[in-house]
């Protein structure tokens, strides 16, 4: 993981407004993932669907951080969205 400001015992930023994140070996064949936070993964993976876009990867949990998804948009690329968990 990578922290650019202080976190709590979860991991979870401290702080609102600032990037921490993790940096993982690069896959074969895999590009660079740009990762949208949202208020609701199950809300946006609807939208990307009627949009025409398609999940590549389901909403899965990231240990009790958030969750994490992934979809290709009509033009091919591969984005991910992560949602925090519930307060």
């Amino acid at each position: 993981m990578v922290y650019t400001t202080e976190v709590d015992d979860k991991f979870m930023a401290k702080e609102t407004n600032v990037i921490n994140g993790g940096l993982f070996k690069k896959q074969k064949d895999e590009a660079v993932i740009i990762v949208i936070t949202v208020g609701s993964i199950d809300d946006k993976l609807k939208k990307i669907k009627s949009a025409g876009g398609k999940v590549v990867m389901e909403k899965q949990p990231v240990g009790d951080m958030g969750f994490y998804a992934k979809f290709k948009d009509t033009e091919g690329n591969v984005i991910g969205v992560w949602e925090n968990p519930k307060k």
